[in-house]
């Protein structure tokens, strides 16, 4: 199967400027994302997907591929599905250019769930850190025995009744793959009520009868939408370069 990685990257964000291309540890946020994507090796071509000139220009001058796509795009899902109409795959990975944390380690349990032939969508979760378990920002997933997703929430899911601290709860990182196919009914699926009610847009496919199959993360990471994210992801990234 040909895998294919794409990394939307749009400049204007509303949380924190131009995020995709701040910088951390010397490099543009974007570039830590390629670079881990890159160096997995389970994927050609890795590229980023943008409507910025500016963005495609930094990426040019480091090396990246780019692939132009419409300022229309209402989500990353979109710019993905955009730019899979220019890339003959049998696998698209949507990647979230505000995840530097990523490392080549995390694709290989993501994309080893489609040796299973019904799965068309996978993703990643970790256990969540208890200090998030209650924070709407980290989306919390259940799941059946056989990993297929039965529902993402910003709520502490499964709810624990007796509270007897035994509930696993575990965290999804925003990272998918889809067969082809599935990203194309994804992008012409309209948003749905659960989807609109939590700002989570997996929930479309959860809605309209597609499964999403999670695996297991090696580590946590940090989605950064803050300038508190980023200063978090520079030390940690700078670390990562000293050891």
């Amino acid at each position: 199967m040909r895998i294919a990685a794409v990394i939307p990257a749009r400049l204007a964000s509303t949380r924190l400027s131009r995020k995709v291309l701040r910088e951390i540890a010397g490099r543009p946020m974007v570039e830590w994302v390629w670079r881990a994507a890159h160096q997995s090796g389970l994927m050609d071509p890795v590229l980023v997907a943008t409507d910025s000139d500016e963005v495609a220009e930094v990426c040019g001058s480091r090396g990246i591929p780019v692939v132009m796509t419409s300022p229309d795009c209402a989500s990353g899902s979109d710019r993905v599905r955009e730019a899979a109409r220019q890339i003959e795959a049998d696998i698209y990975v949507n990647i979230q250019g505000d995840e530097p944390m990523l490392a080549p380690d995390f694709f290989p349990p993501l994309l080893k769930l489609f040796e299973r032939p019904e799965v068309q969508v996978s993703t990643l979760a970790v256990r969540c850190p208890p200090e998030e378990i209650q924070n709407p920002n980290a989306v919390k997933v259940v799941t059946a025995l056989d990993g297929r997703a039965l529902y993402f929430s910003r709520s502490a899911i499964p709810f624990e009744r007796d509270a007897e601290g035994a509930a696993g709860y575990r965290k999804h990182l925003g990272i998918y793959a889809y067969r082809k196919a599935a990203l194309e009914k994804f992008a012409e699926l309209p948003p749905g009520w659960l989807e609109r009610l939590e700002r989570l847009e997996q929930l479309r496919l959860l809605e309209n009868g597609i499964d999403i199959y999670v695996a297991n993360a090696p580590c946590d990471t940090i989605g950064v939408d803050t300038e508190e994210d980023l200063a978090r992801a520079e030390a940690m990234l700078r670390a990562r370069l000293v050891g």
